[in-house]
C-alpha cells in the first residue's frame, strides 16, 4: 500500500525501503537491473520520491556497496578477532559467519562478486576486501601461535574454502554440513574441537546432533 502524507501526496517511502528493494533486486537480477523506474514501480512509489533519499543511481548502487562492506567485511573481521579460548573456538566463531545470514550475506557476497565481473572499481573493492578479510584470518591463527607461513596458509584455506561454497551455491542439507564441521575444524586447525565447543557452536546455530555427533564428526 502506497503511503500519503498529510496533505494526500504519495510520502517518499524511506531512504531503508528503497536501499531494500534494490537489494533485492541485485539478489535476483544483479546489479543491471538496479535502476530507478524498476524501483519505483515495485514499491508502487513516484520516480521522484527516490532523490529524497539518494542523489542518482550511482549513490544507491554505493550505498549496496556500503552495506556489503559493513556486514561482510565488518563481521567477519570482528569474528576472527572475537575472545577465544583455542584455536578451533577461535575458528566456529569464525563459521558463525557461514552459518548466520545477520553475520554474513551469502547471497549478497555472490551478488556483489558477479558484479565485480562487469565494474573494475567494484572489483578493485572485492580485492581490497578479500585481503581485510585473509589479513584477519591470519592474525586470527597468528594470534594462536602459527607461525606467519602456516597461519596465511590456514586462513587461505579456511576463506578460499567458503568461497568456494558461495560460488557454486553449493545446496546442502543443515544436518550434513554440522556433522562434518568437526573434521573442518581439525583440518582448518590442525587439531580437534573439544565436544564442548561443538555443542556451544551447535547451540548457536540452533542445530541439536544425535547423540555422540559432537564427538565424532566422522560420522558423516
Amino acid at each position: 500500500m502506497v503511503k500519503r502524507t498529510s496533505t494526500g501526496a504519495a510520502a517518499p517511502g524511506s531512504l531503508e525501503l528503497w536501499l531494500h528493494a534494490a537489494y533485492e533486486l541485485l539478489l535476483e537480477s544483479g546489479v543491471e537491473a538496479v535502476r530507478i523506474m524498476p524501483l519505483a514501480k515495485r514499491l508502487r512509489l513516484s520516480r521522484t520520491s527516490f532523490y529524497w533519499f539518494f542523489h542518482d543511481r550511482e549513490s544507491l548502487l554505493a550505498a549496496l556497496l556500503e552495506r556489503w562492506r559493513t556486514k561482510n567485511t565488518g563481521n567477519l573481521i570482528r569474528q576472527a578477532a572475537s575472545y577465544a579460548e583455542t584455536l578451533p573456538e577461535a575458528v566456529l566463531n569464525v563459521f558463525d559467519c557461514w552459518f548466520d545470514d545477520r553475520l554474513f550475506d551469502s547471497r549478497l557476497e555472490f551478488a556483489v562478486r558477479s558484479w565485480a565481473q562487469q565494474s573494475s572499481v567494484v572489483a578493485g573493492e572485492v580485492i581490497a576486501a578479500d585481503a581485510d578479510r585473509l589479513r584477519a584470518l591470519t592474525s586470527m591463527f597468528v594470534r594462536f601461535h602459527c607461525g606467519r607461513l602456516e597461519a596465511d596458509v590456514r586462513a587461505r584455506t579456511v576463506y578460499l574454502t567458503q568461497l568456494g561454497y558461495i560460488s557454486q551455491k553449493a545446496p546442502e542439507a543443515q544436518a550434513v554440513r554440522m556433522r562434518r564441521i568437526g573434521k573442518y575444524i581439525e583440518i582448518f586447525a590442525g587439531v580437534a574441537a573439544e565436544p564442548r565447543e561443538l555443542d556451544r557452536f551447535f547451540a548457536r546455530q540452533g542445530y541439536r546432533p544425535r547423540r555422540g555427533a559432537a564427538m565424532s564428526a566422522a560420522a558423516a
